[in-house]
């Protein structure tokens, strides 16, 4: 069942990214792909956005970021959603070396943060409500203790700021098997698909996550080169970082806006163990199991989308 809704997903994302981009994307290198110009701190996102009938230009916008290997179009149908049931403008960005956001000598969550600063000063917003997902959601987190005055309200959607479960070795495999995969700009793309799915599967047994990954797989129509859209190498480069979240906080107070977190009860990215812990780190938070693992946003959509528009709702006074 599990495995049916998630090709179901992949499926949709698939059409969903045949849309007209909001920004031009450049190819990151790849068998011979043209080399994408790498930016510094902070850089301008690629985004998307969507507005209701009746989107109320004095409500704070939702900014939604993505976890690792995503990108905005996945959250294409939930921001389609909010934006009609909160009637706030909704933007989907795409987190830097992630779909087609510029590629960067940095990752982790004060430089992504950084970029969502620069992201609402741009547009002259003074606040906005933030929602992140597995690496979105620790960058939010971080945006909220270092920028508590812009941040209105917080999603997070399922991560913790107090752990993460996969092993590193498991992801450098991963990492390992995208950087080192060869593939001649003569191959159609359906057969290039075939032969970076084997290599993949070869670093993890997770069909369901390399399926997800090889949304990323992009091939130039001029060249014919094989690009990943996400910046693998220095993915990989930051990867043992990603244990040391909790140190980005040591100097911060905690964030007392209000917070939501939404999980899922067969993820193991959310232990209920560390939530007198993560109280400390966010002590107006509230937490949310939906029946899922960590894609809960698509396994459970409608219930995800009623807990996420009635704390949007809702007046601040309250929460």
């Amino acid at each position: 069942m599990l495995l049916a809704k998630t090709l179901r997903f992949l499926q949709i994302c698939r059409l969903n990214a045949k849309c007209p981009p909001t920004t031009a994307w450049a190819t990151a290198p790849l068998c011979g792909a043209t080399q994408r110009l790498y930016a510094s701190s902070p850089i301008d996102m690629s985004f998307e956005l969507f507005e209701g009938q009746t989107s109320d230009s004095s409500q704070t916008p939702l900014i939604t970021m993505h976890g690792l290997f995503g990108s905005k179009q996945n959250w294409r149908g939930i921001s389609k959603a909010l934006a009609q049931r909160t009637n706030r403008k909704i933007y989907a960005v795409d987190a830097r070396n992630h779909g087609e956001s510029p590629h960067t000598t940095t990752h982790n969550s004060p430089s992504m943060s950084s970029d969502v600063r620069r992201f609402l000063e741009m547009r002259s917003y003074t606040k906005a409500c933030l929602m992140g997902h597995s690496m979105g959601g620790r960058s939010m987190m971080f945006f909220a203790h270092k920028y508590p005055e812009m941040t209105e309200r917080l999603i997070v959607v399922d991560i913790s700021p107090i752990r993460v479960p996969r092993s590193t070795g498991e992801m450098q495999r991963i990492f390992d098997a995208m950087i080192n995969l060869s593939l001649s700009p003569d191959l159609p793309l359906s057969e290039g698909r075939k032969l970076a799915q084997q290599q993949l599967l070869k670093a993890t047994d997770s069909s369901e996550t390399v399926q997800f990954i090889m949304l990323n797989l992009k091939k130039d129509p001029q060249t014919g080169a094989f690009s990943w859209a996400c910046n693998a190498k220095l993915l990989n480069e930051f990867l043992p970082r990603f244990q040391d979240y909790r140190s980005h906080f040591a100097s911060l107070p905690p964030y007392r806006g209000p917070t939501t977190f939404i999980c899922g009860t067969q993820s193991p990215y959310m232990k209920r163990e560390d939530w007198p812990q993560i109280l400390e780190m966010f002590p107006n938070a509230e937490i949310h199991w939906l029946n899922a693992h960590h894609l809960v946003h698509f396994e459970q959509p409608q219930q995800f989308i009623s807990i996420v528009t009635e704390f949007l709702n809702r007046p601040l006074s309250a929460s």
